[in-house]
């Protein structure tokens, strides 16, 4: 794929929106399906995979302008619809496109919190505009109003101009405890908190901000920006506390009944990984996914002075298909390996990642082993990873997921050599905390089981995000931190 510079995408979009403002009165549907989908400026493949700063640029005024002036403003709004917290989607994009970005962001900030956030790592494509009636019209889901990529634009639009906290109601007497610091928690946090009640974040690591800040690559999600979050909610008067781990720190029930908490909210995630149970798995050079991506994002570990340094390696094997999987890829690379690759069982039309994730590996290097599985894993005398053995496939039947069945091809084992296996296929519910709480009731995956308003089976206790659904997206852990915190809100003002 050729990589067009960002200078030059911006100067088509600058003659582009001349043209279209000089047109006379509405442009007709038919004008704004001829408009041309603007592509996202992005840092050249060839530099990117040797540094850590963003990859996606960001749009400038004339393209997001363009990009909105794409939409057709439809009465029944499809969008809306794929939307988990049902955004103002055709207000921010029509004002967008109006030139008034201080009205499309405080349309966006009337139902989501975390705009610059969501804009960036949010699976759009399969979400707002999945139904998008432009893709529908042009019969080709790709060519979909961008909306994830107009609401990045805005919201860093308003962090350029100095973003003011919200407005918090005088103190209600009433306290709360948010056990984590995802994107569930800072959404209960903040709308907690703008009622008068006094919020305390419970974050088990040293730093906030949750898989946002430990598990997403900085050329995905500049830390930056999740720090600016965590700033807003300091600014309104929300207690963060790290270090402290629920379940081991203090239980759930001495929150309540010792500490004072009126009501708790647990937003833990999804942190326990899952591993493959093959033979080889102990040797050192295997790691999972989510240690190997907090290492890198959290503990700085390719630093020379770390404190929980990586061992170096040159040819790195990672198994899964989802976004973590590209994550892992695409860092792998940026610390100095040779050659990468993605091996997964099924083919690329199966893979739960994001295409745009796909095509960025694909464009640094990153080598995809498809219908390919391990079996084993061998070592040294030492204890260190030296190959990997894997088994070819076919699919199948569909199974219970709806995706056709990968069959394993007798006899065609072959080996890799490799120093480093990560593995990416998913995370569980941590039992550190629900462990210490018998009263809470789990699914057999150990989810916390919630009511429509995230309310769990202990009095006064609310759960959301993760370690509710399983591992799911920003948004929708977002749309359940909103409905719990409304009940919450609901629950202290009843006892006021």
């Amino acid at each position: 794929m050729s990589h067009t510079h960002p200078d030059t995408l911006r100067t088509q979009a600058d003659q582009l929106l001349q043209e279209l403002t000089a047109k006379e009165g509405r442009l007709a549907p038919k004008a704004r399906m001829a408009i041309p989908p603007q592509p996202m400026p992005e840092q050249d493949p060839a530099e990117r995979r040797h540094n850590f700063s963003e990859v996606a640029l960001g749009y400038g005024e004339a393209q997001a302008r363009v990009e909105a002036m794409r939409c057709l403003q439809c009465r029944n709004q499809p969008c809306v619809e794929g939307c988990p917290v049902r955004l103002n989607i055709a207000g921010f994009v029509g004002a967008i496109a109006a030139g008034d970005f201080r009205q499309a962001i405080a349309l966006i900030k009337q139902d989501s919190l975390l705009p610059a956030i969501c804009g960036r790592v949010c699976p759009q494509e399969s979400q707002c505009q999945e139904p998008c009636t432009l893709g529908k019209a042009l019969k080709d889901p790709t060519q979909a109003v961008s909306i994830g990529r107009l609401e990045r634009f805005v919201a860093d639009w308003e962090r350029a101009q100095g973003i003011q906290p919200p407005a918090v109601k005088p103190d209600s007497g009433r306290r709360v405890a948010v056990v984590g610091s995802g994107p569930a928690s800072l959404v209960v946090a903040a709308d907690v908190r703008r009622e008068g009640h006094a919020v305390t974040v419970l974050e088990a690591f040293h730093k906030p901000g949750g898989v946002m800040i430990y598990g997403i690559p900085e050329f995905r999600l500049p830390k930056a920006i999740v720090q600016n979050e965590i700033d807003t909610l300091s600014a309104m008067g929300v207690e963060i506390r790290p270090n402290f781990v629920v379940g081991r720190t203090r239980r759930l029930q001495d929150l309540l009944d010792q500490d004072g908490y009126d009501a708790i909210f647990i937003g833990t995630g999804a942190g326990l990984p899952k591993f493959m149970g093959i033979p080889g798995e102990e040797f050192v050079g295997v790691l999972s996914a989510n240690e190997y991506l907090t290492r890198v994002n959290l503990m700085k570990a390719y630093l020379k002075d770390a404190g929980t340094p990586l061992r170096p390696a040159k040819h790195v094997a990672v198994i899964g298909g989802g976004n973590v999987a590209m994550d892992s890829a695409r860092t792998a690379l940026r610390l100095g390996a040779e050659h990468v690759s993605i091996i997964y069982r099924r083919t690329e039309a199966e893979m739960p990642a994001r295409v745009e994730e796909v095509g960025h590996a694909k464009e640094e290097g990153v080598e995809f082993r498809l219908l390919q599985n391990p079996t084993r894993i061998f070592g040294d005398d030492h204890g260190c990873v030296t190959a990997i053995e894997c088994l070819k496939y076919e699919l199948g039947e569909p199974d219970d997921s709806g995706r056709r069945r990968p069959v394993p091809i007798k006899g065609s084992e072959f080996r890799l050599d490799v120093d480093c296996v990560i593995v990416a296929i998913g995370n569980g519910s941590n039992p550190l905390l629900t462990s210490t709480a018998p009263d809470l009731k789990l699914s057999k995956w150990g989810n916390i089981l919630v009511d429509e308003d995230g309310k769990t089976s202990m009095d006064r206790v609310y759960a959301g995000g993760d370690i509710v659904l399983g591992a799911a997206t920003v948004i929708l852990a977002m749309g359940q931190g909103r409905r719990a915190a409304a009940s919450i809100n609901r629950l202290l003002a009843a006892q006021t």
